[in-house]
């Protein structure tokens, strides 16, 4: 990668190679035709031979020119087709989301998807976060928080009250006639809550049944949901995650409340785009009354 030419000498190239002219290349780049000449004699002077043959009123590609320029062609479709994949059709008009995988599916996805049918012109661009290290102020418009809701500088809208219950496949539910027959089961644990097992344990009275039962720790809810239809033990989640319980029952009726949520956040300072106060909005309409 050291070795190949900067960027503004291969547009040169490409410019002056495609339109036979310094002159036309000039006006496409925004630049001077004596400053496209002198990029394309840099770049000859690295490369070590000639790329164009310089007639009075007009320029022909040398053999090597002629040779290099599908390749240098090929370089940038390829980089305008990546660009396209990863930032959509619109930039300027995108707005990224920032939340966590688990959210994206079971609470975000079909929001988002109803939005996308009213407002199908805004290009909303999700990207996934696991850790609270992974939220920040910068690099997103809106972000869907797990905490209790106070971070500085931020918008936060609650996603509601927050509480955990157990959740499981049906046949499995079907052996857990009483807390007793939790002993060893397999419990599922999302790592990096302040609420898991042992405050449901302690809420349902029995502490005790820790010790008798096996673990799985993941490192987010998607992957302990996943777990968890999979038949692989018993996971415990947070009620908002279960609108589309997809296959999830609830062997206990006993529920924690916590005290850390979810919550809908912006920062206070930005200043959104009309895309994005639309998206926040909408995301807004679709939320339990909380705090701010």
């Amino acid at each position: 990668m050291h070795r190949l030419p900067p960027l503004h000498w291969l547009q040169a190239f490409e410019a002056s190679a495609r339109t036979l002219s310094f002159t036309a290349a000039g006006q496409e780049l925004s630049v001077t035709q004596a400053a496209i000449s002198q990029r394309i004699r840099l770049l000859e002077d690295r490369l070590g031979q000639p790329l164009f043959v310089r007639h009075p009123r007009s320029l022909t590609l040398t053999p090597a020119g002629q040779a290099w320029l599908p390749s240098v062609q090929e370089a940038f479709a390829r980089l305008d087709e990546g660009t396209l994949e990863v930032f959509g059709v619109t930039p300027d008009r995108s707005v990224t989301l920032r939340t966590t995988p688990a959210l994206q599916s079971q609470w975000l996805a079909p929001r988002l998807a109803r939005f996308h049918l009213t407002h199908p012109e805004v290009t909303v661009r999700v990207v996934s976060a696991v850790w609270s290290s992974d939220f920040g102020a910068e690099g997103a418009d809106i972000e869907l928080r797990y905490g209790q809701g106070e971070w500085r500088g931020m918008e936060s809208i609650s996603l509601g009250a927050s509480s955990l219950l157990p959740v499981c496949t049906p046949p499995l539910a079907g052996q857990l006639v009483s807390l007793d027959a939790l002993a060893g089961q397999t419990l599922l644990h999302a790592a990096g809550f302040a609420a898991g097992w042992p405050a449901w344990l302690e809420h349902a009275g029995r502490k005790d049944l820790s010790s008798h039962c096996h673990s799985l720790i993941c490192d987010n809810l998607s992957m302990v949901m996943a777990l968890a239809r999979q038949g692989a033990g018993v996971a415990l989640v947070h009620r908002c995650l279960l609108e589309d319980p997809q296959g999830l029952v609830a062997p206990f009726d006993i529920e924690v409340p916590t005290r850390e949520g979810f919550w809908l956040c912006r920062p206070r300072s930005a200043q959104g785009s009309i895309e994005s106060e639309r998206l926040w909005r909408w995301l807004a309409g679709e939320v339990a009354p909380g705090p701010s």
